[in-house]
């Protein structure tokens, strides 16, 4: 029996994973082979069979002092997966993007003389090149999801391999013909984690009330990917409307926001996968993001913007497809006009439905192939 584990540390790679494990499972049956799919994700992997050993589902947290304040518990599951990863000898690791615990769990599996595969690289284009040894020293094979980044590796001796986005697939199995988009739908994705709601929320709200009074046919709608999300926004909204008696009613739906990517006719969303997402739904949008102040000043002079730009659609395309906000430009006053302006009828509508189209053929939209079958291949039969 080959034995897999698969180490996903956020709501995104909880995703992948799940898809990878049963593409995983299709090559293992075609070769007449037993395969056991174990690791560390969320329920979207528990649900594909995987035998989860930790629930990684509150373990996505952004920000340096956000990660300090739960340190703890990301201590005693690292050395709780190597103590089992060393018992049990896996013949692969697959590691799925979450850099800051999966490079510091790849050099441990390197010495116990366990195979690496990293699914997803690190953004080293954004952090800095100094990891680039390091990946080439421990992992086995980089399988990237965005065709820059074998250029990237290149100056490295690991071998790296554009495989396409995981999103292509994800989405062009979810995709419900009976859904007709919706022009007067608006749709609110403030995040998958709680410290995004906190700084993201209030200002979505502000902007919300603008729009509807200048606007008042839309209606408007705030996806949550899991109920303790929902809570937390249902709360926030209850505190507010007491303050802004105009705010529009606003829906709050949990676990369905592919289906609202592809009913809602705009968004206003944080910056994350999701706004791949929405490009390879066709869903317009607007962008932002706001960090702990802190690690806003360590992130001015660690991190360096890839081509410019923060929002993964616009360093794809290498343009400003999605207009973006980062921090207290993220705010009514900026966010209300540039909504407008992508709006059915509005005058960047055509040139960002354009640049999505871009964006979903250079991750693989057109190849016609499944980028998780590719990456399963190259891992499976490596």
């Amino acid at each position: 029996m080959k034995k897999f584990w698969i180490i996903a540390g956020e709501s995104s790679g909880d995703i992948y994973g799940a898809a990878l494990a049963r593409e995983l499972r299709r090559l293992a049956a075609a070769e007449n082979e037993s395969i056991e799919i174990s690791g560390m994700g969320g329920a979207e992997m528990i649900k594909a069979g995987v035998k989860v050993k930790v629930d990684s589902t509150e373990l996505g947290v952004i920000g340096i002092f956000e990660v300090l304040k739960s340190i703890f518990t990301f201590i005693r599951i690292f050395f709780r997966l190597l103590k089992a990863a060393a018992a049990e000898r896996p013949d692969a690791v697959i590691l799925i993007d979450y850099p800051g615990f999966n490079l510091r769990f790849a050099k441990k599996l390197h010495k116990l003389g366990i195979p690496v595969y990293w699914y997803v690289s690190p953004q080293v284009w954004v952090w800095g090149k100094k990891r680039l040894p390091v990946l080439a020293e421990v992992c086995s094979k980089m399988l990237v999801i965005f065709p820059f980044e074998v250029e990237v590796y290149a100056q490295t001796s690991l071998r790296a391999k554009f495989v396409g986005h995981p999103l292509v697939d994800v989405i062009s199995s979810r995709r419900d013909p009976s859904i007709t988009r919706d022009p007067d739908t608006f749709l609110l994705l403030p995040g998958s984690r709680k410290n995004e709601i906190e700084r993201l929320l209030i200002p979505m709200l502000d902007t919300v009330e603008a729009l509807s009074q200048k606007h008042p046919q839309l209606k408007f709608i705030l996806a949550a990917p899991r109920e303790k999300i929902a809570s937390s926004c249902r709360e926030k909204i209850t505190a507010y409307r007491k303050k802004h008696p105009e705010l529009p009613e606003i829906t709050i739906e949990v676990g369905n926001t592919g289906k609202l990517q592809q009913l809602a006719g705009t968004g206003l969303a944080a910056s994350g996968t999701v706004t791949v997402e929405c490009a390879l739904s066709g869903l317009p949008l607007v962008v932002g993001y706001k960090l702990n102040l802190l690690t806003l000043a360590l992130a001015r002079i660690l991190v360096k913007l890839y081509r410019g730009y923060f929002t993964m659609v616009n360093i794809i395309a290498d343009k400003e497809v999605y207009q973006e906000f980062l921090q207290w430009h993220f705010c009514k006053k900026e966010l209300l006009p540039a909504i407008e302006a992508i709006l059915p009828g509005g005058e960047r509508r055509d040139e960002v439905e354009k640049g999505m189209q871009m964006v979903a053929e250079e991750l693989g939209a057109a190849s016609g192939e499944s980028a998780l079958h590719r990456a399963a291949v190259e891992m499976y039969r490596d």
